[in-house]
C-alpha cells in the first residue's frame, strides 16, 4: 500500500511541470466576448450625455451609437478609440471581466487578448495587454497582432506620446503626412496629437511592442 502510495504522489510531481509546458505552449488567452454595450450606457449616463451627445463627439451616427450599446455591434478601434476618450476611460477598463495576473508580473500565458471589431477579418487588430488592469498607471502597453492585411482602419489622433518596436513581421506607419515602412527590429516614437494609421501590408501576421501614455488603451 505505501509503494502505491508513494506512484501515486510522485505521478502528481511529474504532471505539475507537463500542465506547466503545455500551458505554455498554448499563448495568450483570447478573452472571452465581453458585452460591453452596458458598460458603454453607463460610462455614458456618468458623464451626463444624451446618445445625440456622445454621437456627435465621436463622429458617428446615433443609430450606431444605439447598436454599441445594446450589444448589436462591436466598433472598429478607430471608433473605440473615440468613445473611450469621449467617456474619460480606456479600452482595457472597458472591455475588463477577471484579470488572472498580479499587480507587477503578467506571466506569459496569462495576458488576455482583446478585439475590436474585424477580428477573423482582414481588418483584425488584437491587444494583448501586458499592464494588469486598474486605476492609476501612467503607461499602457500592449502588444498590436495585426492580422495580413488588417490595420486600425483610419487615422488617430489624441493628447500623449508612443513609442514602438517591431517584434515581427512588417508595418506601415503613417505619421502626418509621412509613411515609413518598418520590419523587425524597427522602432518608433511621435507625438499622439500627430494623426496616424498603421496596417499590415505583408502575409505573416506583424506583432508590435506599443507603450502609451496617458493610457487610453
Amino acid at each position: 500500500m505505501k509503494k502505491a502510495s508513494q506512484n501515486t504522489r510522485s505521478t502528481g510531481r511529474e504532471a505539475t511541470p507537463a500542465r506547466r509546458a503545455a500551458a505554455k505552449a498554448r499563448g495568450p488567452v483570447v478573452a472571452p466576448p465581453v458585452a460591453i454595450g452596458p458598460r458603454l450606457r453607463h460610462a455614458r449616463l456618468v458623464k451626463g450625455l444624451l446618445i445625440k451627445d456622445l454621437a456627435a463627439r465621436v463622429g458617428v451616427s446615433i443609430s450606431l451609437i444605439s447598436k454599441y450599446e445594446n450589444d448589436r455591434a462591436l466598433p472598429p478601434l478607430t471608433v473605440l478609440h473615440s468613445l473611450v476618450t469621449a467617456l474619460d476611460t480606456n479600452i482595457g477598463a472597458l472591455f475588463e471581466a477577471n484579470w488572472t495576473g498580479v499587480d507587477y508580473v503578467a506571466r506569459a500565458g496569462s495576458r488576455p487578448l482583446l478585439a475590436a471589431a474585424g477580428i477573423g477579418e482582414s481588418a483584425g487588430v488584437l491587444l494583448e495587454r501586458l499592464v494588469p488592469n486598474g486605476r492609476g498607471h501612467l503607461l499602457q502597453g500592449n502588444i498590436h497582432i495585426v492580422a495580413p492585411g488588417g490595420g486600425n482602419m483610419g487615422p488617430m489622433l489624441h493628447e500623449g506620446d508612443e513609442v514602438g518596436y517591431v517584434l515581427e513581421g512588417a508595418l506601415v506607419l503613417g505619421i502626418g503626412d509621412t509613411t515609413h515602412e518598418l520590419q523587425a527590429g524597427d522602432s518608433f516614437s511621435f507625438p499622439s496629437n500627430v494623426a496616424h494609421t498603421y496596417r499590415n501590408p505583408g502575409p505573416h501576421v506583424t506583432r508590435v511592442l506599443w507603450v502609451n501614455t496617458p493610457p487610453t488603451f
